[in-house]
């Protein structure tokens, strides 16, 4: 059974209804590029070797993708609003948790933690957002993912200024995960109804894609792997490989995430001119070289303008994913998104953990090899995200 919004209720406008999703998806970025830009320090804090620090990532990927199922439960029963905004106050107060780690055991439940909470706001705000975007009847899920990127360039550079300035690791956590939450909630708080439904009878607990499915799935977590990946990796390959300061290093990530936002921001454009699958493909082939430019390069700039081109491929692919699993002809939207997402969020989590144990045998360096690989996937298999009603190269309907 399906509660929906009141239509006599007085509703937010548009533009508010846009606002507070926006800031669930910049706090959940934020969040976690706060982490990202910081792991170099909470690796030399702990000392921890790289198949260590590959271990810890994997606490994280646990946290968030047994967090999945729970948190699509509780978006039902409570509604996806309500949801984010309880799931995103533990988000925030998992962030500075890390810092206070005392020893490695005690990182590792922190880890645990603050992953569930990022796995499982994905899961609800995504599905606010699905909600807004039917209420303001435009498509709007791509300047979603883009204040995402935006939100993890703020948290990506606040590590840079934390690291400049002197500014410990606690202080720096317990003041960014104040100052997110509390804009967030602020713009988030605005009366919003959500959907509600029970749990249907015999309904899978933990669903997978299946079918047509499955490929836009893999072709999600392709780019996921990649994305995840450099969100952890980034800092300690920059060190590594071209021998720059920490403060620097956390730039690369930073550019990562500038150049997202950019192409989503300009993504509703480039898929109406050139279709979804021959933008599916440009996004596998910048990928690809960027991968090239990052690992043969060695050199700082040259690294930086790599990481652009990989944030610029990867930037389209889960909001076309998300889109083609909406209008699947087959399979009921919710079911088809949530497949899906366990898929393609799943790897943002594993992403890093299998870059880790790849460095313990050949070096980060290459090991950062491996995105290069999956780009090559997202290239042969672009074709799964074609419109169900249209030919490959055509514009991609509106999810109704």
């Amino acid at each position: 059974m399906i509660g929906r919004r009141d239509p006599t209720a007085a509703a937010p406008s548009a533009k508010r209804s846009w606002l507070a999703v926006a800031a669930m998806f910049a706090l959940n970025g934020g969040l976690f590029g706060t982490w990202a830009s910081r792991i170099p320090s909470v690796t030399a804090r702990h000392d921890l070797g790289g198949g260590e620090l590959g271990l810890l990532l994997l606490m994280l990927a646990i946290g968030a993708i047994a967090s999945f199922p729970l948190a699509g439960r509780a978006a039902d029963h409570f509604g996806a609003a309500p949801a984010t905004l309880a799931i995103g106050v533990g988000y925030a107060v998992a962030l500075p948790l890390i810092a206070l780690a005392p020893s490695v055991p005690f990182l590792a439940v922190a880890l645990c933690l603050f992953g569930a909470g990022h796995g499982a706001m994905d899961v609800t705000m995504n599905s606010w957002a699905g909600e807004a975007e039917r209420f303001i009847q435009r498509p709007v899920m791509s300047s979603f993912h883009a204040l995402w990127s935006l939100g993890a360039g703020v948290g990506a550079l606040s590590g840079f200024a934390a690291t400049s300035l002197g500014l410990g690791l606690v202080a720096h956590f317990f003041v960014m995960g104040a100052t997110l939450w509390a804009t967030a909630s602020w713009l988030g708080h605005i009366g919003w109804r959500s959907e509600t439904r029970d749990r249907a009878p015999g309904a899978r607990r933990f669903p997978l894609p299946r079918g047509a499915l499955f490929w836009i799935g893999l072709v999600a977590m392709c780019s996921a792997l990649g994305e995840g990946a450099i969100a952890d990796w980034s800092a300690l390959f920059l060190v590594s490989v071209t021998r720059v300061s920490e403060a620097q290093a956390a730039l690369g990530y930073a550019v990562f995430s500038v150049a997202m936002v950019a192409m989503r921001l300009v993504g509703g454009v480039a898929i109406s001119r050139l279709g979804a699958v021959r933008v599916a493909r440009l996004a596998g082939c910048l990928a690809f070289a960027g991968v090239l430019l990052a690992v043969l390069s060695g050199q700082f700039g040259a690294a930086l303008a790599g990481f652009a081109l990989l944030g610029l491929g990867y930037a389209m692919i889960m909001p076309l994913a998300f889109t083609r699993a909406a209008n699947d002809p087959e399979t009921p939207p919710g079911v088809a998104i949530a497949s899906v997402a366990t898929l393609g969020y799943g790897g943002i989590l594993i992403g890093p953990p299998l870059i880790g144990f790849t460095a313990h045998f050949i070096t980060l360096h290459y090991a950062f090899a491996l995105l290069g690989v999956l780009a090559l996937v997202i290239i042969a298999k672009a074709s799964a995200l074609a419109p169900p009603t249209s030919s490959a190269g055509g514009a991609e309907p509106f999810p109704q």
